[in-house]
């Protein structure tokens, strides 16, 4: 039979940056996923340290950027692939008022760092932009399609992961950890995003869920190099590609994608893009998106050794690092979480 430290269930942001956890400290895992989570690999990317419709910092950013940038170097060299693409994302301005509220909130706390105070003139004809942007520093955008092929194929070809879906009846609850089929493990990670519901052991956590749409487009007279966040994000992919989303869907639970989805960006997108393009793909997923918009993270109520980390929304890139330390230092040292991610705020006593 074999032996590991850790199960770890979901291939995603969550799975990969606890898996590279252990797998930094001399840990031993084997994983699971069966693709039908799909909110990572459509995702975006973009790692951006403030929250441009309020104009504050995201939480614990400094924290996050901390542990998430030098984790994708380190996998960019190890893989062989290109991950962080280092871009600025500019802030569209739609009017004087705007701009002037950008300046301002460059004085807040913990924001200025990350707020650029000059004015950036529109250059690209391809945008409408009569009010300039205002720059985000410290931003870019990792390839989540790219590190998730890259990282299956290593843990593959080292016999770590299972590409088929954890079938919870054959799990097997022993006090010094579990067995699942012919593998024996200390650990049991559940790392499945929206897929949790689906969990007979975490199924009642407030998992909201909110689908999101995004398209693929070719717009060959762009030629725009930075991230654009308007009504909503145009990203560059390089070849005259760019991405384009998301929508906010928060009754349609499927991974399907719809006309409505479509049109709706469409829409967003022809009131600023002022040249031809052709849409080449249509994507979508559910983010796992919890109640109170934190991640939720820490130990099963009933079964010690059992384990959520769950819940990374939109900006999987950079919380899935911070909160995977932290679960793996509560697990290994005993090291408090952060009260705002951990599981039992919604254990009631």
């Amino acid at each position: 039979m074999k032996e590991v430290d850790y199960l770890i269930v979901g291939c995603g942001l969550a799975g990969i940056s606890f898996t590279e956890e252990v797998k930094q400290n001399n840990g031993s895992v084997l994983v699971f996923d069966n693709q039908s989570q799909q909110s990572s690999t459509v995702a975006g990317g973009v790692y951006n340290p403030v929250v441009l419709k309020r104009f504050t910092a995201v939480w614990k950013v400094k924290e996050q950027l901390a542990i998430a940038l030098p984790l994708y170097h380190k996998l960019e060299t190890r893989l062989g692939v290109k991950l962080d693409y280092t871009t600025p994302v500019y802030r569209r301005f739609l009017s004087s008022e705007e701009q002037n509220d950008w300046f301002t909130a460059s004085d807040k706390p913990n924001l200025g760092e990350y707020i650029s105070t000059q004015l950036i003139k529109n250059s690209t004809s391809g945008i409408d932009a009569d009010f300039g942007y205002g720059e985000v520093l410290e931003s870019g955008r990792i390839d989540t399609a790219q590190l998730i092929s890259a990282y299956k194929a290593e843990l593959k070809l080292h016999g770590e992961l299972e590409e088929s879906a954890f079938q919870y009846q054959d799990l097997q609850i022993t006090d010094s950890g579990f067995k699942y089929q012919n593998v024996k493990a200390k650990h049991l990670i559940f790392a499945e995003g929206y897929g949790i519901l689906n969990n007979p052991y975490l199924n009642t956590l407030p998992m909201v869920g909110a689908k999101g749409e995004l398209l693929v487009i070719h717009a060959p007279d762009l030629k725009m190099e930075f991230l654009l966040k308007a009504s909503l994000f145009l990203i560059p992919l390089g070849d005259d590609l760019y991405k384009v989303g998301a929508t906010y869907q928060w009754t349609d639970k499927t991974n399907a994608v719809t006309e409505a989805g479509k049109t709706e960006l469409l829409t967003k997108l022809n009131t600023f893009l002022k040249c031809d393009f052709t849409v080449v793909e249509h994507l979508a997923g559910i983010r796992p998106t919890i109640k109170d918009r934190r991640p939720i993270v820490g130990v099963h109520p009933e079964y010690k050794n059992m384990y959520v980390l769950n819940g990374l929304g939109t900006r999987g890139v950079l919380i899935g690092p911070y909160v995977s330390k932290q679960l793996y230092n509560a697990i290994t040292h005993g090291v408090d979480l952060d009260s705002e991610i951990n599981i039992q705020r919604f254990i009631k006593a």
